[in-house]
């Protein structure tokens, strides 16, 4: 009786609290939780008619197929070397850049910086994919540059030496803003008598930036490193909106990954949703088998983890 006075009496307590959780309890319940069941499709032969419940089960037969098809090998190989150029080439540059405009001191040249390299983040691919289009396509401000220099014309978007190269680059002038945020955000969270202190004892500020500032930067880094090694294979660890609206068919050898294989199989192929839903399953398990990985060895090295 106790304990459950002790319960009311703190669910009366905290009421305003548990009040404002709800909607977003109700929206992950609604919209992430109960669609789960559509994962039945990865195990049945779907048919409309039946639909989901009454469909033909079918065991692991699509995953079968699927593993037969050299298509899917081919975007289950760009979705994972595409994620892994993400780590080397972009994800260490927002680290990089919130360093540096640390010691920036005028406010104001900081202020601008800042919004300099967080309004990209706000563009819709789409926007940026258009943009990109104009500047590099076959009728695009940099073929017509070389044309008046007569030079040969080139034509990026649809070369695949260089889509990917395009790829890691847009990506990182949309996003390196954003993740510079996040990074200067838990810059701001050190004490600043550490750095006077330091600057006491006759330490410079690139030393201050090595003893100080990286060190209270390290777990961030390993947190966003852990979330970005379980996102290997979501969209080769971006967005499915920059690849889709950026590739085609003359460079789906290099970039097509499986959020794009899974749509063209789905909507353009032959609507087959069961092999696709089974292409979805297989690499969420990857996803959280690489997310229990990458948080195990970051605790194995000293660090927190997510949890």
């Amino acid at each position: 009786m106790n304990r459950r006075n002790r319960l009311l009496k703190r669910l009366n307590e905290y009421k305003y609290f548990y009040i404002l959780v709800l909607p977003l309890l109700v929206y992950y319940i609604v919209f992430e939780y109960v669609p789960l069941y559509g994962l039945l499709l990865a195990f049945k032969q779907f048919n409309f008619a039946k639909g989901i419940w009454g469909s033909e089960w079918i065991g692991l037969d699509n995953f079968r197929e699927i593993f037969r098809l050299n298509d899917f090998w081919i975007a289950f190989r760009n979705t994972i070397v595409i994620a892994m150029g993400r780590l080397v080439f972009e994800f260490p540059v927002p680290i990089v850049v919130a360093l540096l405009l640390n010691e920036v001191r005028r406010a104001g040249l900081k202020k601008f910086y800042q919004v300099v390299y967080t309004f990209p983040h706000f563009l819709s691919w789409v926007i940026i994919s258009g943009i990109l289009v104009n500047f590099l396509g076959a009728y695009g401000v940099l073929n017509q540059i070389l044309d008046l220099l007569g030079l040969q014309k080139v034509n990026l978007l649809v070369d695949p030496s260089h889509f990917r190269a395009l790829l890691y680059g847009s990506s990182l002038w949309k996003d390196m803003g954003w993740g510079t945020i996040i990074y200067l955000a838990a810059i701001a969270g050190i004490n600043p008598a550490l750095y006077e202190a330091a600057s006491i004892d006759g330490a410079g500020r690139f030393r201050q930036m090595i003893h100080i500032t990286w060190p209270a930067l390290r777990s961030t880094v390993v947190i966003l490193f852990i979330l970005q090694i379980g996102h290997t294979m979501s969209s080769g660890g971006g967005g499915f909106d920059q690849i889709f609206n950026l590739y085609n068919p003359a460079v789906y050898e290099v970039a097509d990954i499986l959020d794009t294989y899974v749509y063209r199989r789905t909507f353009s192929v032959g609507s087959s949703y069961g092999t696709s839903t089974a292409v979805g399953l297989f690499k969420s398990v990857i996803n959280f088998a690489l997310l229990i990985a990458a948080n195990r060895a970051a605790k194995r090295f000293g660090q927190e983890g997510i949890y």
